[in-house]
This record gives C-alpha cells, sequence and structure tokens, in this order.
C-alpha cells in the first residue's frame, strides 16, 4: 500500500542516493524530504531539486526544516498531522531520521534552545520529530529508521580520542560541562555521543511500541550506514587532514580498506541500503541494531535498560514532548 515517507537531511550525501532510489524503484510512495535551507543557494539543495525534476510523475516535496531550532521541527510536524488527518496525505510508513550536525574543529555549538548543535540536531530533533507522528503510522505499520555510527560504540572508530559515555546526569548531553581541550577529540565524542544516545533511544522506543496495541506492527532500527568514503561531511567542519585522507587514501584505496573493514563504502551503496531497510524491505519486521544493511550488536551502555529508560524520559522532555503531543506513553 503507497504511503508517506519522511527523510530529513535529504540533500546529503546518503541522502541523495536514497532518495533516487525511492524515487526509482517505488514512485508510488509519497515523500517528504527536509533540509535546512530550502533554496538554491545550498547547492545541495539544487542536486536535490534537479533529481526530483526527473522523475515528474513522482510524489516528492521539500520542506525548510531547521532540525536545531524545536519550534521548526514541531511546525513541521504540525503541518505533516493536519494533512495526514485530513487525507490530504496517505498514512506514514517511514520515518527517516539521517540528519545530523558535527564540529571537530571548534564549538561546542549552542542552539537558540540552549542545546549543543550535535545533540540537537541528531538527537533531540528526530525524537521530537518521531514522538509527534508516531500515531499517524499506517494500521499495517512501518519502520522509524534512525541513522548511527560506529562512533557509538567506545572503540570501534579509529577516530576516536575521547569515548563516548551516557553520564549519570543525562543533562550533560545537551549540556557538555567539557569545552576546553583536544578541540577535535571532543567535538567528536559530542557526535558520537548524539549517535549513542540515539541508538540507545530506539530500544526504549520499540519496547513502548510493543507494549502499544495500535502500534506493535511499527518497527524502529538504529543503522550504522558504514563508513562513506565519499561523505561530503568529512569536507564539512573537519580538520583539513580529513580532506587530504578522503581525496588521497579513502577513496581510490577503496577496495582495499574493505578487505580490512567491509563496512568502508560508497554513499550510493549505503542510500540504497537504508531506502530498502527504512521501507521494510530487508529484515521486515525486525528491530534493533543494524550495520549496513544485518543486525548486530550495539555499545553495551544501549543495551541497558535502565539507561534506556531514563533517556527516554529526559529526551521527551528536552524536545518539548508531553502526553498530549504523542500516542505513546511516555512513562513505563
Amino acid at each position: 500500500m503507497a504511503g508517506t515517507i519522511i527523510f530529513t537531511g535529504a540533500n546529503g550525501s546518503l541522502g541523495l542516493y536514497a532518495v533516487e532510489h525511492l524515487l526509482t524503484k517505488y514512485p508510488e510512495h509519497t515523500a517528504l524530504l527536509t533540509v535546512r535551507n530550502a533554496t538554491d543557494a545550498d547547492p545541495n539543495t539544487g542536486k536535490l531539486r534537479d533529481l526530483i525534476a526527473r522523475f515528474p510523475n513522482t510524489k516528492a516535496t521539500i520542506y525548510q526544516v531547521d532540525l536545531s531550532r524545536l519550534s521548526d521541527v514541531h511546525d513541521f510536524a504540525t503541518v505533516v498531522a493536519e494533512q495526514v488527518e485530513s487525507n490530504k496525505l496517505p498514512r506514514i510508513i517511514g520515518i527517516v531520521c539521517n540528519a545530523f550536525y558535527w564540529n571537530l574543529v571548534g564549538g561546542p555549538d549552542m542552539t537558540v534552545d540552549g542545546f549543543e548543535k550535535s545533540f540537537a540536531v541528531s538527537h533531540v530533533a528526530h525524537v521530537a520529530l518521531v514522538l509527534r507522528l508516531i500515531g499517524l503510522f499506517s494500521p499495517d505499520g512501518g519502520r522509524v529508521t534512525l541513522l548511527s555510527s560506529d562512533a557509538h560504540y567506545p572503540g570501534k572508530n579509529p577516530t576516536e580520542r575521547i569515548p563516548p559515555v551516557i553520564p549519570e546526569d543525562l543533562d550533560l548531553l545537551p549540556k557538555p560541562s567539557a569545552t576546553k581541550g583536544d578541540t577535535f577529540g571532543l567535538g567528536y565524542q559530542r557526535y558520537a555521543n548524539s549517535k549513542l544516545a540515539l541508538t540507545t533511544w530506539m530500544y526504549a522506543l520499540n519496547s513502548h511500541l510493543e507494549k502499544d496495541s495500535n502500534l506493535r506492527n511499527v518497527t524502529a532500527i538504529a543503522l550504522h550506514p558504514g563508513a562513506l568514503v565519499d561523505s561530503r561531511s568529512l569536507r564539512t567542519n573537519a580538520p583539513g587532514y580529513l580532506r587530504i585522507a578522503q581525496t588521497l587514501v579513502l577513496r581510490p584505496f577503496l577496495p582495499i580498506l574493505r578487505l580490512q573493514n567491509p563496512t568502508y563504502r560508497k554513499a550510493r551503496d549505503a542510500g540504497v541500503d537504508t531506502m530498502e531497510l527504512a521501507l521494510g524491505k530487508i529484515h521486515p519486521g525486525e528491530r534493533g541494531y543494524f550495520v549496513c544493511r544485518d543486525p548486530d550488536e550495539s555499545a553495551p551502555q544501549s543495551r541497558d535498560d535502565e539507561v534506556q529508560e531514563k533517556l527516554w524520559a529526559k529526551s521527551a522532555e528536552w524536545a518539548g514532548i508531553t502526553e498530549d503531543k504523542t500516542a505513546l506513553k511516555l512513562n513505563s
């Protein structure tokens, strides 16, 4: 059955290929594609608009949503909800939380809501979006796909200098106390912490979905899409040596790198797999943590039931979600 799929960060490296795959193979669905800047002043949005133009018979719309502003997220959710409830849009079958932010050369950057920007964009905004719209999924179910990273798992990514952790005081996640020292290490930890939080929250989301008789057919996964050698992120808010490594090592030596670590791959392959998972075409009905396209084991702290439930409650608070704004129960 045709449905609506929402995709954040749709003009990103992975996003463009995921959208292309959706429009090529599944044109019956309606795509709501969010970007931070919807004007052609952003060349990547221009690429997205050109991509959509190649498929004139598909139903795809670009929305400007600044995920670093919670008011933008809630306004977008309200618009979508009104359109679904008035049958102007079909019921939702998928939400792909792909957008993220990092700053490895400065920061921490704070949002207008007073949150550290990596955490606000990657975690808080997506919590708000999912909880606002979860009750509008098709009765047949669907899937929430949260883009994670191997960075969430302490010791997994060689770029890590300071391991990610969910602290006892959860408010240190959106408002970190460590702001001086190793700029790169702290910046990468903030990014990794946002992915650890999102992965941990995924388990709590699944627990609450399974307890709800109306929503138990909706599944949630956290997906590490792979180490993308052609990702634009390596050239954004990143030190110059990462750009050089991408040009001289990662791209030309991809076949050799894959012998050591098969998760190294191109954004095109990751985009295709992400969309196939998001639509439940592969591993339908399954939940949990995935790497590339298959189930895997997430970081130990993310699998701690107590941490999951504490983060569930706190995330709703950060996101401005109250009982009247979501179809799910916020308490256990």
